[in-house]
């Protein structure tokens, strides 16, 4: 039986007015400099495109068809979000095919189309970066482009990128990894950055970070900027990129952890813009900085960010927040490259 707090508690809730329920902000755009205002409009709606997943993650706009495809990590699935026919599941299992130890909720989580217009997963429960190579009897193929270094299974890749030379450049936190650095099933005893070199070749790159996630290269792909999602140091980073593709200096470009207290979210997925500015996921929803680090304001999204994607004509931003996809518009492409400069 429930007690006389649970269902006073309870008919609270019940009878809560839908309005209050919802937690994405009406209002969402905060304006900390005025160059933000060459990116997006200070009276900007969020919409909510779709809701109801356990953590979404990874969008990627699919070349072909302009729809959206992004992940659910803990559910092993890849959505596809179209404008006219809205969503519906495209890839199952998206992550975990029973092929390696760890866990086995963990679905992928990053995803890009590369330069042969081909999906290309962060899997975490595979531990592995792979390629999707066909659907045959309403089943995903996955072809592993990366499951090994030097001979030992990679934690669970979170984040990908492709560089204009073919290679890959990825993150590999212990996500994927029901226990996480803990986990007896961890084979690395680092949490890297790596480089999957379009011979087949895995280098590591980068092991200091502690949670290495989300990363993109600036516009003329001289530096690398990395996410970094640990609570205790919540930030990103900007690395030079030598010619051999290995990462030279660290600089550390932005600290949000005072913001951890304060606001839901981490330092996350990140896009650049042609004009060097960086959206990047973060504590308070979108952070967006330009290229000498200042923090120009925030897309507030009153829940979690993990990780967001630009349209074709890259008017309007895609995000995936918690159990949300969510969308706004942002300025024309004119108006932003009219910003160009700096890094």
């Amino acid at each position: 039986m429930l007690s006389s707090p649970f269902l006073s508690l309870l008919l609270v809730i019940v009878w809560m007015p839908a309005w209050a329920a919802n937690p994405i902000p009406a209002q969402p755009v905060k304006v900390l400099q005025p160059e933000l205002l060459k990116i997006i409009d200070k009276n900007a709606r969020l919409e909510i495109l779709a809701e109801g997943f356990r953590w979404a993650e990874g969008p990627v706009v699919e070349p072909q068809t302009g729809d959206l495809l992004f992940s659910d990590v803990p559910a092993n699935k890849v959505h596809r979000y179209s404008a006219k026919t809205g969503l519906r599941t495209y890839l199952f299992p998206s992550g975990y095919t029973k092929t390696q130890a760890g866990n086995p909720g963990q679905g992928a989580n990053g995803l890009i189309f590369n330069q042969q217009q081909q999906l290309v997963l962060a899997q975490h429960g595979d531990r592995a970066l792979a390629v999707l190579d066909g659907i045959k009897q309403n089943k995903p193929v996955y072809k592993p482009l990366a499951q090994y270094y030097q001979g030992k299974k990679l934690n669970s890749p979170n984040d990908l990128v492709q560089h204009k030379d073919g290679s890959y450049y990825f993150t590999d936190p212990p996500y994927g990894l029901a226990q996480g650095d803990k986990d007896p099933h961890k084979e690395q005893t680092h949490n890297g950055i790596y480089r999957l070199a379009p011979d087949g070749t895995v280098f590591l790159l980068h092991s200091a970070l502690s949670r290495p996630n989300g990363l993109a290269f600036s516009p003329d792909q001289k530096f690398l900027y990395v996410a970094n999602s640990d609570p205790k140091a919540a930030q990103w980073w900007r690395f030079t990129l030598q010619a051999d593709g290995s990462l030279g200096n660290a600089e550390l470009f932005f600290d949000a952890t005072a913001l951890v207290q304060q606001v839901p979210g981490l330092p996350d997925g990140l896009k650049v813009l042609p004009s060097g500015h960086l959206l990047a996921t973060g504590p308070g929803g979108v952070l967006i900085f330009n290229a000498q680090a200042e923090h120009l304001g925030t897309i507030q999204t009153g829940v979690a960010a993990a990780n967001l994607a630009l349209s074709a004509d890259q008017q309007r931003l895609y995000i995936t927040a918690s159990n949300y996809l969510l969308s706004i518009l942002l300025k024309p492409k004119s108006n932003q490259s009219a910003l160009a400069g700096g890094f």
